[in-house]
């Protein structure tokens, strides 16, 4: 079984009420080879939401306590952030999910980048802090562009 970000099976669930609908992930949850799961969601959030980045580093150094997650605005998010982030480990556990399918870019679900934190739609190497909890625990995380490369 696999887990895999709500947005990606069509489920308006991004910040700005939107998807971003992969139709071989849909197929995954349709044919019950997949879980969905949103972890800003689990984590408190309601949709829409302000965006939010993260602040002096990637989602290994928000759980080091090394950086945070601010909103556009300000607000710090950090704590939502991390306790989405334990919610979905929680529902890997339970599932027995081996491969995570995640949003890349997002302050959350990126596997291996991230927006750089300034909100100017800039990019930088780095994972969010799903990822890093979930890799920390020996579950493989990968993007939506990697699961497409991977089944061509």
């Amino acid at each position: 079984m696999m887990l895999i970000s709500s947005c990606l099976a069509g489920l308006k669930v991004r910040y700005n009420g939107t998807d971003s609908l992969n139709g071989s992930i849909q197929q995954l949850v349709k044919e019950n080879k997949a879980v969905t799961v949103c972890p800003e969601l689990m984590g408190g959030f309601t949709t829409p939401r302000e965006p939010a980045e993260i602040i002096g580093g990637d989602g290994e150094d928000v759980l080091n306590g090394k950086a945070v997650v601010l909103e556009k605005s300000g607000r710090d998010v950090t704590e939502l952030y991390v306790k989405g982030a334990h919610a979905t480990l929680q529902k890997a556990l339970e599932i027995g999910a081996t491969t995570v399918i995640l949003k890349e870019y997002s302050p959350s679900c990126g596997s291996a980048v991230i927006y750089n934190g300034h909100f100017n739609d800039s990019k930088i190497v780095g994972v969010g802090v799903t990822t890093a909890l979930l890799r920390r625990n020996d579950i493989q995380v990968i993007s939506e562009e990697t699961f497409f490369l991977e089944n061509q």
